[in-house]
């Protein structure tokens, strides 16, 4: 009896005690959604303050015809470029475009603006923008505000090396943005942005409390001196409709944007003219989009948003890189263009290198071409670079006898001058290289001439 009164006696103050820590228990607080201020449909990464205007016309639609929620983020204040309206320049001049930007998209309703940590580069080398960017720290940066706008869409610069558009600091843009929508839903990838603080209402908190975020799709654009090579890349979105809100046409909704820009002689100054003078033949051009990735059903040519998807996607892992398979000697063009064909892969984005044929749009008479040559055998060879030249080129530099170590790669640079008086003109040089008497490969490249020098 002793034992089974023992055993009661327990279990009842069991019982009691139980109720009491079950009232005495708080209700942990609420967990809280992220930050809905700042969801965006459409993020657009560019890479100076005026590039927005690449597509301004389409953002003015989406936003005012279909209420979509758009932000914007510039890899640099535009700290390089010419200042036609004063003499304000480096520095100064960044301070100037930054609200020039934040003026012309606040006119489109656009307010989540934010730069990243670039400098302006002028250049055609994609390679040297991502180091005056300072590549990592770019991204870092560029990873962080998708997961914070948590975007379905990503618009950006073309990640191409094709005339007219050959702007390093532009295509910089474009692959930080690619890395940035594979890399985004990826927990490991910069792991202290999405590390919950331990007290959020708390100071000195070191992890950032964000969400890995994929978004669905991804376009580019390009101001590329010829359209041929767009046609049935992507969404094409007229710009003569007429804006419900402003009551004009969205051409001219686009030059009032780009008027903000009043620094830029190629885009406020210029949309300043025609606003003067009525002639809006150039804002009148289409919006055309190039066709990124979709990871929902969606054809090439279909609208951005077709087969969107409401709330956030499982994160889809991209390729990542595979080494080339080679044997023997060979050779492929190398800065920008070997960095491409290794790029595209990795992401996905295959159909980029059918695009066009290796091209290069000049503005002074002398052309570098860099070269990669590629000795996958087990004894070192020699390789001889030569010329394949229009009439009215010259070799300057580059075509030489390279040892070649095995199992090594030689990169080279081949100097070429063109042809005085032959502006507006495609020509197309080549290399060839040779070893041991034989052809191993031959390199092409499309070139269009502009300030070329004066006729003879």
């Amino acid at each position: 009896m002793t034992v089974k009164k023992s055993f009661l006696q327990i279990a009842v103050f069991t019982l009691i005690s139980s109720g009491v820590l079950a009232a005495q228990t708080k209700e942990a607080p609420p967990l809280l959604p992220p930050d809905p201020r700042y969801k965006a449909d459409i993020l657009v990464v560019v890479a100076h303050p005026d590039d927005e205007t690449e597509v301004s016309a389409y953002l003015a639609q989406q936003i005012d015809q279909y209420h979509r929620r758009v932000a914007i983020v510039y890899g640099t204040p535009g700290n390089s470029g010419g200042n036609s309206e004063g003499y304000e320049q480096a520095a100064a001049l960044g301070a100037e475009r930054e609200i020039e930007a934040r003026r012309a998209d606040g006119y489109l309703g656009i307010t989540d603006i934010w730069f990243l940590c670039g400098t302006d580069t002028p250049g055609q080398n994609l390679l040297r923008s991502l180091e005056t960017w300072n590549h990592g720290e770019a991204l870092d940066q560029m990873v962080r505000l998708v997961r914070l706008t948590r975007p379905e869409v990503i618009l950006t610069w073309l990640p191409h090396y094709v005339a007219g558009e050959n702007h390093g600091d532009h295509q910089a843009a474009g692959v930080i943005a690619t890395e940035a929508f594979d890399l985004a839903g990826d927990p490991t990838w910069f792991p202290e942005q999405v590390a919950a603080p331990r007290n959020h209402l708390g100071i000195a908190n070191l992890t950032e409390g964000l969400h890995p975020w994929q978004a669905e799709k991804i376009y580019y654009f390009t101001d590329a001196s010829h359209e041929d090579f767009l046609n049935g890349q992507g969404p094409v979105y007229p710009a003569l409709g007429m804006d419900p809100v402003r009551h004009i046409p969205y051409y001219r909704v686009a030059a009032e944007q780009m008027e903000f820009h009043l620094t830029q002689d190629d885009t406020g100054q210029m949309a300043k003219q025609a606003l003067a003078t009525g002639d809006f033949t150039y804002f009148k051009e289409p919006t055309r989009l190039i066709f990124g990735k979709s990871l929902v059903p969606s054809a090439t040519t279909a609208d951005v948003f077709a087969g969107v998807t409401a709330g956030p996607l499982v994160y889809a892992p991209h390729p990542g890189y595979r080494p080339a398979s080679r044997n023997g000697l060979s050779v492929e063009l190398g800065g920008p263009f070997a960095f491409y064909h290794r790029f595209w892969a990795a992401h996905g984005l295959d159909h980029l290198m059918n695009l066009l044929s290796p091209e290069v749009q000049i503005g002074a008479r002398t052309l570098y071409i860099p070269v990669l040559i590629h000795n996958d055998s087990d004894a070192a060879e020699q390789v001889t670079l030569l010329p394949a030249l229009p009439q009215g080129w010259t070799p300057q530099a580059g075509f030489e006898r390279y040892p070649v170590s095995a199992h090594a790669t030689y990169p080279a640079e081949c100097v070429l001058d063109g042809p005085p008086g032959h502006q507006g003109s495609w020509q197309v040089v080549s290399i060839r290289a040779e070893s041991s008497g034989s052809q191993i490969g031959e390199l092409s490249m499309r070139v269009y001439l502009i300030g070329s020098g004066l006729p003879e």
